[in-house]
């Protein structure tokens, strides 16, 4: 019995034996795409977005986002595929129709249904979807339809189709009666083939090996092979992995290899003639092993549509994960006599190697190596012996079996003291100093140490001049001698000796010379100044960047780690170039870093989990085109909306914004959000990002990881957004262009700027109204001011004349009361003068009488004549008459004229009343009494006839101004 348990299983064992290399296995789990937990088939746009037929609707994956398109009958879409028209086909539960951008460049459902003749429509789930020629073939259980632009056919299947594809320019459909048929002269029809195997089972996948020849994978009776004229099955069709699986789909790798997908065995890499190459289960990362369809897109990388999930497997990428065991880190690595060994925390392991290009593709299966379950440290050939350095001590390994050489625990490493082969003796770097190994008749002999040498010697290498040369990561680097005596000198190198600091000092031996890799770059010692100084050749590449890692490989290229980022000096061109590795930043074992370069296809690298393998050659040939898509534009304000959804024409099309569509965004949206992406997924980690946004900032920002930017208040104007990508190589993409127009406010628009100056007209015409009427009222308020100043003038000028009058009256007046004055002064002197003499003539007349002497009387006579002659009034009153119309304006004159009875003692009377003198004044003048005065006044009222209310003064002032 056991006999026969053995026999199965030696077999069993061979066929599930994997490679030793497995390309990373990215996992996209329901809640990372936020829809449906199965997905059932998968497709790639020339652009390389991906299409997943999803429980939930069609899925929609960029590299950045997933976008979930669901039907409107909300049904499990089962297919996908996309049309020579370049639309997006889906069928799902009586539901089919096609995907095309709209006119923001969002994916829009459009139903074929309604041109499904009635008695069809009801045909369950559309399982599989092909284009061929000029028309989209949709397959049920009962039925195929063919679109043909808006015309349908249908074809029903004589029992049930199973399976509906195209391969090598044919087109196959599989019925569960009469088997594998072609579809020719729009009919479907047996193949023409001679075939021993009836193939009943389900057909699952055909796919082209040859120009003539196709792979058939059917559910569960295995493989064939389908030829130009028969159906063969293939020989290696009886292994118990296809006996015990079930085969939901098939693809091709390449010319050699065909992936199977199967329902409880993952994915199963196979060659042409049936050899499983490699599998993938959940095991090396799969979410499950369910695996419902299986697509390679154009990177050659596979996608999984899982039953619970979608998984990425970086197929063609060049770097692949080795994990010896249960994940340990991985800190040695070699290959001695054909065999891998990998040194491990959980111990040593070895795996016999295949002769192949590229190792990571070997079969097997790791075995732990007897004796070294503890720490491993190094492993090193030397003398056609492979040493190991452990926890433990120090190992020879022969026979995968560890033998001790040492009983002292903890060794790092094994330097050989001379470049002879066989080396008589090799110095080894322990935990408390530095241990000599002799080679004493085929074997390694501990034969002491360096004296007085107590330090951890983890970094050994020795130069030209026999010097040791030792650095502790915190203690600096110590140079050990030896003197012709046997003595040994030990000198300490610090930041005092020309270090950068005394810290984090690595010591290698890079193109025969001893190099310090350093917190500050890589320096080198000079001895003749006995000092440390940089590198010009690496302080021109690397700068003055932390350096941890140094190793040559055997093309003279020179890996190094910075931080935890792996990078090469490549010097396989002309000029060097700096490549770094960023998928592998923050996988590698911090603090023991660990590469080991076989040849140009195989660098080993030590990582936190096992191993990493690097086809060098492959990685500077694979870097696929770079393109770089705006996948997704939005104005946000209170709410976001979409302003392009990413699509500018059908999906298979180069996506470059047509003049014509760009939109005009509406003042008022606060920020404006561009997300984009590039579909190159294998390479992810390596690709970089620089934009722009024409219009407000002209220069290019630094290169980033970022896949998305937001400008906020954007002022009025015509911008281009400009996004570009770059790969961890250098190369560069075209730029992706989007642009967009944002109007101004309504209060900045053409309109507006109409109004404005229909308004500022209207305000200039009401301006100059305003003015105009401002200066006619100005002009008035002048006139007005104007005639009020001229009237106030000509008052003041008649004000003036009038004082003037007024004074030239007053002036009369005085003189005219002066002239009066003096005409009265006459006039009473006249008087007096009358009154005089006429009392001289009285008393002369007595004298006279009383005189006897007749010749004193004649005497007396003769002087009263003389006297009397000389009383000559009415003469003298002429002469005052003439004086009185002068100053009265021939007052006399005028009152003769008006009344030419008047007397003459009226006239004086009238002009003794017009000089204004008193009654008895007049009297006096006129030598009467005052009674007479009054008596004669009233006869000269009734005389000139003046009524009694009339004062007699102002008549007589009247007649006076009548007359002037």
């Amino acid at each position: 019995m056991k006999k026969l348990l053995l026999l199965i299983l030696l077999p069993l064992g061979a066929y599930c034996q994997n490679t030793i290399g497995l390309p990373d296995v990215i996992n996209y789990s329901k809640q990372t795409y936020s829809a449906g937990l199965q997905n059932w088939d998968i497709r790639q746009d020339k652009n390389g977005i991906i299409y997943v037929a999803n429980n939930e609707g069609l899925l929609t994956y960029d590299g950045r986002n997933w976008n979930l398109y669901p039907l409107p009958n909300k049904t499990i879409v089962r297919s996908v595929e996309i049309g020579a028209d370049s639309k997006i086909y889906v069928g799902g539960q009586d539901e089919l129709g096609y995907f095309a951008p709209g006119k923001n460049g969002q994916l829009q459902y459009h139903s074929l249904t309604p041109f499904i003749p009635a008695k069809d429509k009801t045909f369950g789930d559309v399982w599989d979807i092909v284009s061929y020629n000029s028309s989209v073939f949709f397959r049920s259980t009962n039925k195929i339809f063919k679109f043909t632009d808006e015309s349908v056919e249908t074809y029903y299947a004589p029992l049930e189709w199973s399976f509906l594809g195209a391969c090598n320019g044919h087109l196959y459909a599989h019925d569960h009666k009469v088997g594998l048929m072609g579809f020719e002269n729009d009919a479907w029809s047996p193949l023409p083939v001679k075939s021993s195997f009836p193939l009943s089972d389900p057909v699952t996948g055909i796919v082209s090996i040859a120009p003539d020849t196709a792979l058939i994978a059917t559910l569960k009776d295995g493989l064939f092979i389908l030829s130009n004229s028969s159906i063969t099955q293939l020989p290696t069709a009886n292994n118990p992995l296809f006996q015990s699986e079930r085969v939901y789909s098939a693809t091709t790798i390449n010319n050699e290899w065909v992936a199977l997908a199967t329902n409880n065995g993952g994915v199963y890499i196979i060659d042409l003639k049936g050899n499983i190459v490699q599998s993938f289960t959940n095991k090396e990362g799969l979410q499950n092993n369910n695996v419902l369809s299986i697509f390679l897109d154009k990177q050659s990388n596979l996608w999984l549509g899982l039953d619970n999930g979608i998984d990425f497997i970086a197929y063609n990428s060049a770097i692949k994960q080795v994990n010896p065991f249960q994940d340990g880190s991985g800190y040695t690595a070699i290959i001695y006599k054909n065999r891998l060994f990998a040194g491990t925390t959980n111990g040593l392991f070895s795996v016999e190697l295949q002769p192949m290009k590229d190792l990571s593709f070997s079969k097997g299966n790791f075995l732990p190596v007897n004796n070294t379950k503890s720490q491993t440290w190094r492993l090193t050939e030397i003398n056609d012996q492979l040493l190991l350095g452990n926890h433990d001590g120090a190992f020879v390994i022969n026979n995968n079996t560890a033998t001790a050489v040492s009983s002292n625990p903890g060794f790092w490493n094994f330097v050989p003291m001379s470049a002879t082969f066989p080396t008589p003796q090799v110095i080894s770097g322990n935990y408390k100093g530095l241990f000599f190994f002799d080679y004493v008749n085929g074997h390694f002999v501990q034969s002491g140490k360096v004296p007085g040498f107590e330090e951890s010697s983890r970094f050994v290498a020795l130069d030209k001049y026999d010097n040791t040369w030792v650095s502790h990561p915190y203690h600096g680097v110590y140079r050990i001698s030896k003197n012709a005596e046997g003595t040994y000198k030990i000198i300490l190198y610090t930041d005092k000796n020309g270090l950068p600091s005394t810290l984090n000092n690595h010591i290698y031996k890079i193109k025969n010379e001893v190099v310090v890799a350093s917190e500050k770059g890589v320096y080198q010692y000079n001895r003749d100044k006995d000092s440390f100084e940089p590198v010009a050749f690496y302080n021109k590449l690397l700068g003055n960047q932390s350096i941890r890692y140094l190793k040559e490989d055997t093309q003279g290229n020179v890996w190094f780690i910075h931080e935890k980022t792996l990078g090469v000096i490549d010097l396989s061109a002309k000029e060097p170039a700096i490549i770094y590795m960023p998928e592998l930043s923050n996988k590698m074992l911090s603090g023991f870093e660990f590469i080991y370069p076989v040849d140009n296809n195989n660098i080993f690298l030590g990582g936190e989990k096992g191993f990493f393998h690097i086809n060098y050659e492959k990685y500077k040939k694979t870097q696929p085109e770079l393109q770089v898509q705006i996948r997704n534009v939005r104005v946000i304000s209170k709410t976001d909306s979409v302003l392009f959804g990413g699509y500018f024409a059908a999906v298979n099309e180069k996506q470059v914004q047509p003049a014509t569509a760009v939109p005009q965004v509406k003042d008022g949206w606060k920020t404006i959000r561009f997300e984009f992406s590039s579909s190159l997924f294998g390479y992810q980690s390596n690709l970089e990002y620089s934009y722009r946004l024409k219009g407000f900032d002209d220069n290019w920002n630094e290169w980033t990881k970022r896949t998305e930017k937001e400008y906020t208040n954007l002022p009025a104007g015509t911008y281009s957004f400009e996004v570009k990508v770059r790969s961890n190589l250098g190369n560069e993409s075209a730029a992706a262009v989007y642009s967009f127009k944002i109007l101004p406010p309504w209060y900045q628009t053409t309109w507006a700027t109409i109004l404005y100056l229909l308004i500022l007209a209207a305000g200039l015409f009401a301006l100059y109204k305003w003015q105009q009427k401002k200066f006619r009222l100005q002009r008035q308020k002048h006139e007005e001011e104007q005639k009020k100043l001229s009237y106030i003038h000509e008052l003041e000028l008649s004000k003036t004349e009038s004082e003037l009058v007024a004074l030239r009256n007053e002036k009369l007046e005085a003189e005219i009361n002066f002239k009066n004055s003096e005409l009265a002064s006459s006039a009473m002197h006249l008087v007096k003068k009358g009154e005089l003499l006429t009392k001289i003539k009285a008393e002369l007349a007595q004298v006279m009488k009383s005189f006897d002497n007749p010749e004193a009387a004649a005497e007396l006579k003769k002087m009263i004549k003389t006297l009397s002659e000389d009383d000559n009034i009415d003469k003298e009153w002429e002469n005052f008459t003439k004086h009185f119309d002068k100053v009265h304006s021939d007052f006399v004159s005028g009152l003769k004229e008006k009344h030419p009875n008047i007397t003459n003692n009226e006239l004086k009377l009238c002009a003794y009343l017009r000089m204004n003198l008193s009654t008895k004044e007049i009297a006096q003048l006129m030598s009467i009494s005052v009674r007479g005065v009054e008596i004669s006044r009233y006869r000269l009222r009734k005389k000139l006839g003046i009524p009694s209310e009339t004062n007699l003064f102002d008549y007589l002032i009247d007649v006076n101004n009548t007359h002037s």
